[in-house]
């Protein structure tokens, strides 16, 4: 395995510093997007997928629970997969075991509320793992870089 760490990040868990948390992370995402040579398709939808898991970090994980904290970001580039990693001290929060949309038929006024955005964020990647380890939720994100594409 031929893998490269980049550069790890940390942002601001606080809500009232969102915007600038996401920013920085959207940068981030695709800077390292780029290094894995994902297409720009590839790379906006792991965007919109950390965007969303890093959003409900930072407002229900710490900022309802009343939590002070932070999320790191770090990425491996293998030679055939990007892997991005998001780790928080927030609230427990398993996103598989969360209640995901089924009946997209119905009016929205009558769906439950909440669950689309994991439901998308998991249809934008390759693989996501999550585990709860010493006391960190630990989001892991997979994509698959193109063939051929080289660790820089």
């Amino acid at each position: 395995m031929n893998s490269q760490p980049v550069a790890s990040i940390e942002i601001s868990g606080d809500p009232n510093k969102l915007s600038d948390s996401l920013s920085t992370i959207r940068s981030y995402v695709m800077t390292a997007s780029q290094a894995a040579s994902l297409d720009k398709q590839a790379a906006n939808r792991l965007r919109l997928a950390i965007d969303e898991v890093a959003t409900n970090i930072i407002n229900y994980g710490y900022g309802r629970a009343g939590l002070q904290g932070i999320v790191k970001l770090s990425t491996l580039i293998d030679t055939d997969k990007l892997i991005l990693t998001l780790e928080d001290t927030a609230v427990a929060f398993n996103p598989h075991q969360h209640q995901l949309p089924t009946n997209f038929d119905a009016p929205p006024d009558e769906r439950p509320i909440g669950g689309l955005g994991v439901f998308l964020a998991m249809k934008n990647v390759d693989a996501w793992d999550y585990e709860y380890l010493n006391n960190s939720n630990i989001n892991r994100f997979t994509m698959k870089r193109p063939s051929g594409a080289s660790s820089q």
